[in-house]
């Protein structure tokens, strides 16, 4: 009877070798991985920048296209820094004002919105509030952040004094007051209601977000 073959184990270089090769293969196999997740970790933050973005975007119209001419307020006006507007709301009507912030590294869009009004006094004392915002009020909302700057313009068709689009601050399209005088606020900015309203953004480096976006709203006659 043969004797039973003699058992071999591995050498310790072999073992050495081995070690190494499979923590070569879990590096290489961490590193698809991570690049992975990266990659839709990147991908989800732009799908939600996008998607505030448009979602912004859509309450600027639905703004616009509620805007309320009650007379003892101007029912739109734009001072560079600042949109107020003042919109029909569920039980009377409301001052929302949109205004660009500065931040550490670029610019916020802050939305604010104001308590229904059912009463002129009471309308003129929010839009006399809207024009003393912080930035921490409440109703006060972070709408988007890294917007470099913007740009409002107004539309006004068949106007002889100015047609086509320009600049919300330069439009001089203004409306006779109201028979019997008007209040101070109303007084202060009555110009006639532009047909339509283009809003531009550039958007800040680094913010997710590049270049600059146009929008035009129309304004219900």
């Amino acid at each position: 009877m043969r004797g039973a073959l003699p058992q071999r184990g591995f050498t310790l270089v072999e073992v050495l070798v081995a070690l190494l090769v499979l923590a070569l293969m879990a590096s290489m196999a961490w590193q698809g991985v991570d690049g992975i997740v990266r990659a839709r970790d990147t991908s989800q933050g732009q799908i939600d920048r996008t998607l505030r973005l448009n979602a912004v975007v859509g309450q600027w119209e639905t703004d616009l296209g509620a805007v309320q001419d009650t007379g003892a307020v101007p029912a739109l006006n734009f001072d560079g820094a600042t949109l107020r507007l003042t919109r029909s709301a569920a039980g009377g009507v409301q001052v929302v004002a949109w205004s660009l912030r500065p931040d550490e590294s670029a610019s916020t869009l802050l939305r604010w919105a104001g308590p229904v009004a059912t009463t002129s006094a009471a309308l003129q004392d929010s839009w006399i509030a809207s024009q003393q915002l912080q930035g921490n009020e409440p109703g006060q909302l972070r709408a988007l952040e890294g917007v470099n700057q913007w740009q409002v313009y107004f539309w006004y068709q068949n106007q002889a004094q100015s047609s086509g689009w320009s600049n919300a601050q330069s439009s001089g399209n203004v409306a006779q007051p109201p028979a019997g005088g008007a209040s101070a606020p109303a007084a202060a900015g009555a110009a006639a209601l532009p047909n339509g309203v283009r809003l531009v953004m550039e958007f800040a480096p680094g913010s997710g977000l590049s270049g600059s976006i146009t929008r035009d709203a129309l304004l219900e006659p």
